[in-house]
């Protein structure tokens, strides 16, 4: 049952994550969101974790960098200018591709083996995506989608970086993990917020000061807490079910997006039940591996 907490957890975190995002750029450009996303989180990390670093190999800091660039930096700011275009809640469906890619990607790049139920729930839990989507484009005809193709760009790095931590960083700590993705990505994140075009005038505007609270919860919670809580339930449990969580979010996020105005059809409804059917079913843990 500890994967399911880990999942419903980061379900409820990383739901609310889409509509801090949408409030946070209200105020702030997405170059300014992103950095300051990343060098808030980097700061909570080393509070508590900067010491757990030496736990690291050096056999092992290759696979933290990569990881760290493919499932935390470049995300950051792939999202925020994602909504910059299109509505929080289609921003979270369109990350829920993330589950597909980690089969592919774990199939074909790490020779990991995924169980027919785990198949069947990708492709269940994609039928009732592309419901979504469908819907969301009706009832949104004015949105630019080429944006959305940041998102699906996202969902690629995502799908590696699960399959990078299960197969060459499975037996770290998963506080280690994080404390050693933002100590490689806190400078990178400093360098573009100074070129960010952020001004001590912005300190004295209400409107930017709301954004960067946005931020700030945004850091705390969606990202340094959530990463710990990921790893975790990666390493506890397979990479598809762990890339589920993209599936069970959606409820969160929809929700949140329905509070702040975004159209949601009965039609959207139902094929959040089939994305739900999808979890339960690549939850199932394949018998064995390729490896």
């Amino acid at each position: 049952m500890k994967k399911w907490i880990y999942l419903i957890s980061l379900s409820l975190i990383w739901g609310t994550s889409f509509i801090l995002i949408k409030k946070a750029l209200i105020g702030l450009t997405p170059f300014q969101l992103g950095s300051l996303r990343i060098i808030f989180s980097s700061i909570i990390i080393f509070l508590f974790a900067w010491k757990s670093l030496k736990l690291i190999s050096k056999k092992e800091w290759k696979w933290i960098f990569i990881s760290a660039f493919l499932g935390s930096f470049f995300p950051a700011f792939l999202f925020a200018f994602a909504e910059t275009e299109i509505d929080s809640s289609i921003a979270s469906i369109l990350n829920s591709l993330v589950p597909l890619n980690t089969v592919i990607i774990g199939a074909i790049v790490f020779k990991i083996a995924s169980s027919k139920k785990q198949i069947i729930g990708v492709a269940v839990g994609l039928i009732g995506t592309y419901l979504l989507i469908d819907g969301g484009m009706q009832l949104n005809p004015d949105q630019n989608y080429l944006y959305a193709g940041l998102v699906i760009l996202c969902s690629f790095l995502y799908g590696f970086n699960v399959n990078i931590i299960k197969k060459y960083l499975n037996d770290i700590p998963a506080v280690t993990i994080a404390a050693g993705h933002f100590s490689v990505i806190f400078i990178p994140a400093i360098i573009i917020f100074s070129f960010s075009g952020f001004n001590t005038d912005q300190m004295y505007d209400p409107i930017t000061m709301r954004s960067i609270g946005y931020v700030l919860i945004l850091s705390a919670f969606g990202t340094a807490l959530a990463k710990v809580l990921f790893n975790k339930l990666v390493q506890i449990s397979t990479a598809v079910f762990a890339s589920s969580v993209t599936y069970s979010l959606l409820i969160v996020s929809l929700f949140w997006g329905i509070l702040d105005g975004e159209l949601f059809s009965i039609n959207q409804f139902m094929a959040t039940i089939l994305i739900v059917m999808g979890v339960l079913l690549s939850s199932k843990k394949p018998k064995q591996s390729l490896n």
